[in-house]
């Protein structure tokens, strides 16, 4: 077959043989990533027995990835972000090796699995700016929203299958799964090494405070893209409904472990599902109302899951609610990456990524805090009934958010 015809019988953004590599380089590395989670808590666990050592293993990482997200926004505006993207995959890629040595040599100390954990965190931040700012860089415009979709289907489904597959390898030692991580951070590396693009628009400024903060200024400067993020970050601040999971299912609906397994991958399910749907057919028309309706849908799930004392029905609602979440999320990172510059994309990438992030983080905490004062039940029914709250106020503040139709340059300019 020439490549001619195969470039025809690909979808969309994957005819394109850069965006392919990119693809493949996330598919591996997040799936690399799913993997380590699960196999550095279970390694933590086995050498210490501490609820507490594990509890650490998300502070530590969380720490150096909070603090560099707005440095990283101005490297990845500054240099070429396909070599950023590379060295993160290397260091990840070496992090994995490391691991490795420990378990090889029987070392039990947890400072080196910490710092190793810190590391990870640390070229995490440096990540998320870099391959979301880069996309619009391997795609025409027309293509993107169908690279947006692909590329998030690809984050769900190494999501779904990483920590299945990081737990099925366990069994044959916590070596066999970093060994393998290793391998496929490496060839992650690998990958993006062999990416082609169009010349990434690079201004060369002194690095000062007041570039560093551009990326937030220019957010506050475009109605859009600061309607677009708050109203993700305040749908997931107040709908963080998975982060009870555990106690509906033990308490509300008297399920085992293996069904908790099961719930916490429906909201993946239906995000991959509807992934797929939109990357074989992207949106065209009134996707501001359709942002605002996904919302309110994830709200409406929410509430399902919130009254549900059936398994099944609490399945559906989370399968739903992650369905949701994929068409906001489709709609915000193609919203945010078109109406930006070339020039200020890795800023302003990292600001979504930190506004996202510390959502998710406060969403936990709210969660917790609420269901410990009314219980876990009416905790995440007035999580989902603030979420309608917040569809209708956006959409009275944000009025140029809800009239976008197309996604396109030129409408968001």
């Amino acid at each position: 077959m020439t490549a001619q015809a195969e470039e025809v019988r690909r979808p969309g953004a994957l005819r394109h043989r850069s965006f392919l590599l990119f693809w493949l380089a996330r598919l591996c590395a997040t799936l690399a990533v799913q993997m380590q989670v699960v196999a550095i808590g279970w390694h933590l666990y086995s050498v210490t027995g501490s609820a507490f050592a594990l509890g650490l293993v998300g502070l530590v990482q969380f720490v150096p990835n909070a603090l560099l997200l707005l440095v990283s926004g101005t490297v990845a505006d500054r240099f070429d972000r396909r070599v950023i993207l590379r060295l993160c995959y290397l260091t990840e890629g070496v992090g994995m090796l490391i691991l490795l040595g420990l378990v090889v040599s029987g070392d039990t100390r947890t400072w080196p699995i910490y710092a190793v954990v810190a590391l990870l965190g640390a070229a995490q931040a440096f990540v998320m700016p870099s391959a979301s700012a880069l996309v619009p860089n391997l795609v025409p415009a027309r293509d993107f929203p169908n690279a947006v979709a692909l590329n998030s289907s690809a984050v769900q489904g190494a999501s779904i299958a990483g920590p299945a597959l990081g737990g099925l390898l366990f069994a044959f030692g916590a070596g066999t799964v970093f060994g393998l991580c290793a391998l496929l951070l490496l060839g992650s590396a690998l990958l993006v090494s062999l990416i082609r693009m169009t010349p990434q628009v690079i201004e060369r400024r002194p690095a000062t405070w007041s570039e560093l903060v551009a990326g937030i200024a220019f957010v506050r400067s475009k109605p859009v893209v600061l309607g677009a993020i708050s109203l993700d970050m305040m749908a997931v601040l107040l709908g963080g409904a998975t982060a009870l999971l555990p106690i509906v299912s033990a308490e509300v609906l008297h399920a085992g472990p293996f069904m908790l397994g099961l719930l916490r991958s429906a909201p993946a399910v239906g995000a991959l599902a509807v992934g797929l749907w939109l990357a074989r057919f992207p949106l065209r028309r009134r996707t501001g109302p359709l942002m605002f309706s996904a919302v309110a849908v994830f709200g409406v799930a929410t509430i399902v899951f919130g009254v549900s004392e059936s398994v099944w029905v609490s399945m559906a609602a989370l399968t739903v609610l992650g369905a949701a979440d994929m068409v906001s999320v489709v709609i915000r990172q193609t919203l945010v990456q078109l109406a930006t510059p070339d020039v200020m994309r890795g800023r302003v990438s990292a600001v979504n990524a930190l506004f996202i992030g510390t959502s998710n983080q406060l969403g936990e905490f709210e969660s917790g805090a609420t269901a410990a004062l009314w219980g876990a039940v009416p905790a995440i029914v007035v999580g989902g009934i603030g979420t309608l709250a917040v569809v209708a106020a956006w959409i009275a503040i944000f009025p140029s958010l809800r009239r976008i139709d197309r996604l396109e340059p030129e409408s968001l300019a």
